[in-house]
C-alpha cells in the first residue's frame, strides 16, 4: 500500500483543505502515516500570507527533496496559487494551488506516470464556483472545522490572499448542514465555521446569509458547540449579535478584526472600518454576550506607521480588553500597494512594536481569566499531558488544565470550577 503525509501551514481554511485532500488519498487506498518518518507521498499545504509563510513553506519542500529523494511531492494552497511554476525547481512532482484539491489523486497518479511535473494553477480572475470539498473527519481533532466560504473581494493594500484564493464564493446552506450531520455523527461536538473572509458569506448567493448558515448547523442534532472563525466588524450589528444570541450553541468568543487602532493606518490599509465602527462591533458583542471573549489580529509597523499611531493601537487594545491577540509585524507581500508605499519602517523597529504589543495582550488575556477565577463552566476535553491531567477549552476558549477521573475522555463535556490561573489558561476541579 502507498503511504501519504501531510503538513499544513496556516490558517483553518487550510487545515480543513488538507483533511479533504487527506480523505481522497484514503479513498485511493493510501496509507495515511506521520510527517516525520517515511512516505511514498509528501504533501505540503502552504501559506504566503506573510514572508514567513513564504519561508517555512519552501523550507519544508526542499528539505523533503534532500532527505526523501524517491518520494513525491505535492505543493499545496497559497504559495502554490501565488508562485505557480516556479515551485517546479523545488523537485516537487504537483503543483496545486488552491483549486482542484479534490482531483489530486488523480493528478498526482497521471504525473507519475507521464513521468513529468505538473502544475496544476488554476486561474482565478475567470468565474470560479466553490469548490465541492468535503470532509467526514479531523485527524487528530475533538472539534472539526467546516468550511463554508473561499475568497474575498476586500483587497486590503498589504495583502496577497484576494488574488491567491480569489473572488468571494459560498456554500450553499443545504450543503453545510449535510457536512455538519456527518461530523456530528462522526463524533464532533464543536463545529468551527470558517472561510477566508467570513464574512461576506452568502453575498454571491441568492438571499442566504451568514447568519442562516450559522442556524442550518444549529439546527443539526448531536452538535453542541458552534464557533466562528475571524469576522470583520461591519457584520457584528446589533440585529446580527442578537439573533447570534438566540441560538444556544453559539460560543461566546469572537475573533474580531482590528489591525490597527488607528484611523489613519486603517484608511492606508484601506480596511472597511474605522475605530469609532469598531467599537460599536464590541458593545453590540458584549451587550448580546457579557461574558464573550474577543480576540483579534493587529498588524504592526505598516508604512507610516508614526508613534502616535502606534500608540493608539495601544490604547485600542487596553479599551477593548482582548482575550488573545495575534501580533504580525508588517511585512511587504509583492505585488501589493503597501510594499510600495513610501515610510516603509526598519524591521527592528517592527520588531520591537510587535514585542510590545504581545506583552500587552499577555496583559490583557490574563486580566480577562481572572474575571473567570471560582466560577463554573463547561470544558471540552482534549488531550491528557504526561501527568495524567487533561487540558480542554470553555466555550470562550480558556485553555483548562481537569485533574484526571474515570469519566474523562477524549470529547467529554465535563462540568468545572475554575480554581486558578496558569500560564496560558486556568485550571480547574471537577464539579
Amino acid at each position: 500500500m502507498n503511504t501519504v503525509a501531510f503538513h499544513t501551514l496556516g490558517c483553518k481554511v487550510n487545515q480543513y483543505d488538507t483533511q479533504a485532500m487527506l480523505e481522497r488519498f484514503r479513498a485511493a487506498g493510501y496509507l495515511v502515516v506521520p510527517f516525520d518518518g517515511e512516505a511514498d507521498v509528501y504533501v505540503v499545504n502552504t501559506c504566503t500570507v506573510t514572508g514567513t509563510g513564504d519561508r517555512k513553506s519552501l523550507q519544508i519542500a526542499r528539505r523533503l527533496r534532500r532527505d526523501h529523494p524517491d518520494s513525491e511531492v505535492i505543493l499545496a494552497g497559497c504559495l502554490a496559487q501565488r508562485r505557480g511554476e516556479e515551485l517546479l525547481q523545488t523537485g516537487a512532482r504537483l503543483i496545486l494551488g488552491t483549486q482542484r484539491r479534490g482531483e489530486v489523486v488523480d493528478l498526482l497518479e497521471d504525473a507519475v506516470q507521464r513521468g513529468v511535473q505538473l502544475c496544476a494553477v488554476s486561474d482565478l480572475t475567470r468565474e470560479t464556483p466553490f469548490e465541492p470539498l468535503s470532509i467526514a473527519d479531523q485527524e487528530e481533532h475533538t472539534r472539526a472545522i467546516l468550511k463554508i466560504q473561499e475568497g474575498c473581494n476586500n483587497r486590503c493594500t498589504y495583502c496577497v490572499i484576494p488574488s491567491v484564493r480569489g473572488p468571494i464564493r459560498s456554500r450553499p446552506v443545504e450543503d453545510i448542514a449535510r457536512e455538519a450531520a456527518r461530523l456530528a455523527e462522526a463524533g464532533f461536538t464543536e463545529l468551527v465555521l470558517t472561510g477566508i473572509h467570513l464574512t461576506s458569506y452568502g453575498r454571491d448567493l441568492d438571499g442566504e446569509t451568514l447568519l442562516d448558515a450559522i442556524e442550518a448547523v444549529q439546527n443539526v442534532p448531536g452538535v453542541k458547540r458552534i464557533r466562528l472563525g475571524s469576522l470583520e466588524p461591519t457584520v457584528a450589528t446589533e440585529t446580527f449579535a442578537a439573533r447570534l444570541a438566540a441560538m444556544d450553541k453559539v460560543c461566546p468568543q469572537f475573533h474580531l478584526a482590528l489591525q490597527s487602532g488607528s484611523d489613519g493606518v486603517l484608511r492606508r490599509m484601506a480596511r472597511r472600518y474605522n475605530t469609532t465602527q469598531y467599537l460599536a462591533a464590541v458593545d453590540n458583542l458584549r451587550r448580546a454576550f457579557p461574558d464573550c471573549a474577543l480576540t483579534t489580529d493587529v498588524l504592526t509597523g505598516f508604512p507610516g506607521e508614526t508613534e502616535e499611531e502606534y500608540e493608539e493601537t495601544r490604547a485600542m487594545i487596553r479599551r477593548v480588553g482582548y482575550a488573545r491577540i495575534h501580533v504580525f509585524p508588517f511585512s511587504p507581500r509583492e505585488g501589493t500597494p503597501a510594499a510600495t508605499m513610501p515610510g516603509q519602517l526598519p524591521n527592528a523597529e517592527k520588531e520591537r512594536r510587535a514585542r510590545a504589543l504581545i506583552a500587552l495582550g499577555r496583559e490583557t488575556a490574563e486580566a480577562y481569566r481572572e474575571k473567570w477565577l471560582n466560577r463554573t463552566t463547561e470544558v471540552l476535553l482534549e488531550e491528557q499531558t504526561d501527568d495524567g491531567a487533561w487540558l480542554g477549552y470553555t466555550p470562550e476558549y480558556i485553555q483548562v488544565t481537569v485533574p484526571d477521573g474515570l469519566d474523562c475522555h477524549q470529547g467529554a463535556l465535563m462540568s468545572v470550577r475554575l480554581t486558578a490561573l496558569t500560564d496560558d489558561g486556568m485550571s480547574a476541579s471537577r464539579l
